[in-house]
């Protein structure tokens, strides 16, 4: 009886030791689970912390060392470049180019005789003789010899600056005593009683403005002609020349500027040193334009700012009805909110601008798979589908893009929707898909509105030429300096928009409208617009 009580009680034993090792390996089992679980989220964090690291130090890289054009292939169709700095071809096997080509760019057309003389005609021609003496021709042919045509051969010449005194003498006449004396009519000049004449002034404009030349350069180079002008009086003209003269044509320019049906905008920072702020306070060059899609006419104005708020877009484009297209600047989209007949459209550039870093960073062929080359695919889509709607006219165009184009731009939104959360928040990709989703509403505005571009590249382009000013003079020096070089600067890329030459256009300028000014006659300032037909010849170029 004992016994078998014993044998039993055994058993049970067992049993339960059985259970309470196995439930002991359960645990075991569970929390090494647990333990392996917590161990890969560790290591998925951690490769996503080194991917952003990553992600971060190529970008650096890029953006220090790396070249900045961007492009993108789609399936070998279509290559779709997008390049933010000039590019140069880096050759040293060149052809010397033909004398034409050099006068004049034109497009490759079939030959026509007589063509070459025609487009040379309007360059001054110095005749330059090469002859035999006459006892050398007796040495070969004797008494007998006759002159056949010439041969002819052209080539260019250039000739530094050239200074001139204009010595004005003006007729006094006088007769009886009685009688009063009286002066021949001398004109109007520009800046009476200054040395400055609109030749003159318009050399300043063109190297500062147009060749960004700093003052101070142009200064020296004068006097390496043995001309002694100070930059200080140059700095003087070009201020007085551009509150007296420019700044009326100017003002009939934004007349013509805020009639345009679409606008773009940009704006970039610069330095005043004397606004009565601290030193290194940053003030701002707005810059308007016509949108690009309108090639006839083109307006560009600057318009310097001390600060980037948004009382200074409502100002300038006060009472403006239409679309502005820009970057995702928050104060544009307040304006267009406060507004009520202007609408904000968003730039795909600026869309794209994050994944193309990253890209670039990474190399096309590294990037290939990832989320950030997918969004560059899909915009270059997008771009690529408009851009072959760009011979159609603007009501084709929005008819077009609502059937063609609308379809790609909602899948490539839908598609950041769902991907954007399974990416690190910290990387710029996120940032890239982030700004996206968030510019949506502006970014599909141009899908109805065949006149809108999808980008404000152009608007870019055109403020590149103050960029590249600033960096060679950093700062400048007064308010009244910074609006005469707004106003300069809105003259000189107008008349590049209208294939002007520039400094023969502010010549005519600076000759003209003091005349205009004297009469109290500014209803003709509609003859000196860019895109007059009474604007003489030597103001235009001869070919694109």
């Amino acid at each position: 009886m004992n016994t078998n009580y014993t044998e039993k009680h055994l058993s049970e034993l067992k049993k339960d030791t059985l259970v309470s090792m196995y439930l002991s390996l359960q645990e075991i089992t569970e929390s090494l689970r647990k333990t392996s679980e917590e161990q890969q989220e560790q290591m998925t964090q951690l490769s996503k912390k080194m991917d952003l690291l990553m992600e971060q130090l190529v970008l650096a890289n890029q953006r220090q060392f790396g070249r900045s054009s961007e492009k993108i292939e789609l399936d070998g169709q279509m290559e779709l470049c997008f390049n933010e700095a000039e590019f140069i071809n880096d050759t040293h096997d060149v052809d010397e180019p033909d004398l034409l080509d050099a006068c004049v760019k034109l497009k490759k057309k079939k030959k026509v005789k007589g063509k070459r003389e025609a487009d040379l005609q309007g360059l001054p021609i110095k005749v330059i003789t090469h002859e035999i003496n006459e006892k050398e021709l007796k040495k070969v042919y004797g008494n007998k010899w006759r002159r056949l045509p010439d041969e002819v051969y052209k080539r260019l010449a250039f000739h530094p600056a050239r200074f001139e005194v204009e010595e004005h003498r003006v007729a006094v006449y006088c007769g009886t005593d009685e009688q009063p004396i009286i002066r021949a009519d001398r004109g109007v000049d520009l800046l009476r009683n200054s040395i400055v004449t609109p030749s003159l002034q318009a050399a300043i404009y063109n190297s500062k403005y147009v060749n960004a030349l700093p003052l101070y350069r142009l200064e020296q180079e004068f006097k390496r002609h043995d001309i002694n002008i100070s930059r200080q009086n140059m700095a003087n003209w070009t201020i007085k020349c551009s509150e007296r003269y420019l700044s009326l044509l100017y003002d009939k320019l934004q007349t013509h500027l805020l009639e345009h049906p679409v606008l773009q905008a940009d704006e970039t920072t610069v330095e005043v040193s004397k606004d009565g702020r601290k030193a290194g306070s940053k003030s701002y060059m707005w810059v308007y334009r016509t949108g690009k899609l309108y090639g006839e006419k083109p307006i560009i104005l600057y318009d310097y700012q001390k600060t980037r708020k948004a009382e200074h877009p409502r100002e300038f484009l006060k009472g403006y009805s239409g679309i502005l297209v820009t970057d995702g600047y928050q104060v544009y989209h307040t304006m267009a909110k406060n507004q009520e007949n202007l609408k904000v459209a968003g730039c795909w550039s600026h869309a794209r601008r994050k994944f193309a870093e990253i890209v670039k960073a990474i190399g096309k062929e590294k990037a290939k798979g990832t989320v950030a080359y997918d969004a560059l695919r899909q915009i270059a889509t997008i771009y690529k589908l408009d851009n072959e709607l760009s011979y159609t006219s603007f009501e084709d165009r929005s008819k077009q893009r609502v059937l063609i184009v609308k379809p790609q731009v909602e899948a490539f939104f839908a598609w950041a929707k769902e991907i954007i959360s399974e990416v690190p928040e910290k990387s710029a990709t996120h940032s890239g898909l982030k700004y996206c989703i968030n510019q949506e509403e502006y970014l599909k505005v141009f899908i109805n509105f065949g006149d809108v571009p999808l980008d404000n590249n152009a608007t870019e382009s055109v403020i590149r030429g103050f960029v590249i000013g600033k960096k060679n003079w950093q700062l400048i020096d007064t308010i009244y300096g910074a609006q005469a070089s707004a106003i300069a600067y809105s003259i000189a890329e107008t008349a590049k928009a209208n294939k002007l030459k520039p400094y023969e256009y502010f010549k005519h300028l600076l000759t003209e409208i003091p005349k205009l000014e004297s009469m109290n006659d500014l209803e003709k300032l509609d003859d000196l617009l860019p895109w007059s037909d009474k604007l003489p010849d030597i103001c235009k170029k001869k070919a694109d």
